[in-house]
């Protein structure tokens, strides 16, 4: 099997690589990134890239379709990853996360990809009250983050063909990683705790969040890049994740406090109904890929980003500006003259 990683670079891809290489190892595994967060290594013993085969950079927005034939499966993982960097750079969002997704997968399937696996978000439901939401359920997507990620998925759905197209709604990442993020509420709460002893929930700690750790993730994208149609059908859109992370915010708060002792907790009793609340229903996923369901529980999450983060000897309280956090990376690179407005290398 040869299999081909876009976006590998980032805070996901680590984990991917490291899942499929120890699951494949017989498989020829390619790696495709424009190196945005490549310096950003926290606390790896060893490039994460040594795992793969061969390492391609370039713009995703650039890349040749000739570039796709040969491959078994391609994930895409590439993408302005959150709502404040979809918000800062709206017309490079739907540039590179649906846009150029598009074209990819077009081409896989021209290319005779047999698989061709999305990284995509259960952030399309948007305000979501009620029950869990599932995949027939209504969608509404509030951020242009979201709006490229539903995009794309309706995008998909419309290529014909034979290839087996897989839209992978993922819970809210979290957990450690070779290229740590920490503008992610788990990851968060866990460096608040470390390094100021202190949680701030700025909202009244009701809102709810399902959450998906890294590693789980790997596991579910190593089940979409071998799924046959027959299994959910050629085009699929499943919720990626397990009922049992959906978590109240302060939930995670607490358990947070409660694995470093000495840690306050202050929610804001007073603060308005925060409408982005939704809990996800992930049977589909746990009837479709009962071999690939999450594993990692919330404590030990905790455990992994706690253990990390110690070994980086992660003591800063102003991590919010550092290069922890995707944006400042890329408004960094910007300042200095090295990205453009438009997220293209200048020099």
């Amino acid at each position: 099997m040869k299999i081909l990683i876009i976006g590998n670079m980032g805070y996901v891809g680590p984990a991917v690589v490291r899942e499929l290489a120890a699951r494949h190892p017989s498989a020829v595994l390619h790696g495709f990134d424009n190196a945005y967060f490549a310096h950003c290594l926290t606390g790896s013993q060893s490039l994460p890239e040594r795992l793969l085969d061969r390492q391609f950079f370039g713009d995703v927005r650039c890349l040749s379709p000739q570039m796709l034939e040969g491959y078994d499966a391609v994930v895409e993982l590439a993408a302005v990853s959150n709502d404040p960097m979809g918000s800062r750079f709206a017309a490079v969002t739907a540039q590179i996360n649906q846009n150029a997704t598009v074209a990819i997968a077009e081409a896989a399937a021209r290319a005779g990809v047999r698989n061709f696996v999305f990284a995509s978000s259960c952030s399309v439901y948007g305000i979501a009250q009620g029950a869990p939401r599932r995949e027939t359920d209504p969608v509404a997507p509030l951020t242009d983050y979201a709006k490229s990620k539903i995009g794309t998925e309706d995008a998909l759905a419309d290529i014909g063909g034979d290839m087996v197209i897989t839209s992978l709604r993922f819970a809210t990442a979290c957990g450690m990683s070779d290229r740590l993020r920490l503008d992610l509420v788990l990851n968060d709460f866990v460096a608040c705790a470390l390094s100021q002893r202190k949680i701030t929930v700025l909202s009244d700690g009701s809102p709810w969040r399902p959450l998906i750790d890294v590693a789980d993730m790997a596991r579910a994208i190593d089940w979409a890049i071998q799924r046959p149609a027959d299994n959910g059908g050629r085009i699929l859109r499943v919720n990626a994740g397990s009922n049992e992370r959906n978590h109240q915010v302060r939930d995670l708060a607490a358990a947070v406090a409660e694995a470093v002792p000495g840690t306050l907790v202050s929610i804001n009793t007073e603060a308005p109904v925060d409408s982005r609340s939704y809990q996800v229903d992930f049977g589909l996923f746990a009837r479709l890929a009962p071999h690939h369901q999450p594993q990692m529980s919330l404590a030990q999450s905790i455990r992994g980003l706690l253990d990390g983060l110690q070994r980086m000897g992660f003591a800063d309280p102003q991590f919010r500006t550092s290069p922890l956090m995707r944006l400042h990376v890329l408004q960094d690179h910007i300042a200095a003259g090295r990205l453009s407005e438009d997220l293209r290398w200048t020099r």
